[in-house]
């Protein structure tokens, strides 16, 4: 059976990255430094092989995929169901400020409650894994055999290496999420492997990586 190989890139770094405050749905922009990753990982991939870019359609990815598309010829597609985590009222707030307001919400966030939902509109690690597993395998499943880029967040990325690797949405996280970094997987119907994680050798200074994807 042929399989789809997958790159799967987070978006480049934004202001909020660096201030550690939650995005979830929010459209927000690259930052400079973002915009120099987003055009290393394009430069990076230049020689790739790719039949698709897809991308989340918040500005921060797409902006991400653009990088890669223009290099590639390739238009770039968003979808949806490639968005971040819903974060509810959580959302351009600081991980201080959630935990001194919300202490038990935090508490339940930080504790990765499977079902616990961010009140105000949040989304469960569950329903989010729900949404991932739904959207890759679909887009995945457009391109037997062929190659494709995407382009999302790191809920989504956190939420795609658990379903490569068997790991539960409660586990605690010991792999990295940084912006700009690089990810390889495969995908068969019967599911996703895990071929690589989290290449920045691209970038000339560590990304950000978060305590917590959002």
């Amino acid at each position: 059976m042929e399989v789809t190989r997958i790159i799967a890139v987070r978006h480049g770094e934004t202001a909020w990255n660096v201030d550690a405050r939650i995005q979830g749905q929010l459209d927000i922009q690259l930052n400079d430094t973002g915009r120099w990753q987003a055009r290393r990982v394009g430069q990076a991939l230049a020689a790739e092989p790719l039949t698709a870019v897809y991308t989340s359609d918040l500005g921060r990815a797409h902006e991400t995929a653009r990088a890669i598309g223009d290099v590639a010829g390739i238009p770039v597609v968003a979808h949806p169901g490639l968005r971040e985590r819903r974060f509810g009222m959580f959302e351009g707030k600081t991980f201080d400020e959630i935990h001194q307001t919300w202490p038990d919400q935090a508490h339940n966030w930080r504790k990765r409650i499977p079902d616990w939902e961010p009140p105000a509109g949040g989304e469960s690690l569950l329903q989010l894994r729900e949404r991932v597993t739904r959207t890759m395998s679909d887009l995945a499943g457009r391109h037997p055999g062929n190659q494709i880029a995407v382009v999302a967040h790191g809920g989504v990325l956190d939420a795609l290496y658990r379903i490569a690797t068997g790991q539960e949405v409660n586990s605690p996280r010991t792999w990295q999420l940084p912006n700009g970094a690089i990810n390889r997987l495969l995908w068969t119907p019967q599911g996703f492997t895990l071929v690589g994680w989290s290449d920045t050798q691209h970038l000339d200074h560590a990304a950000s990586d978060e305590d917590t994807a959002f």
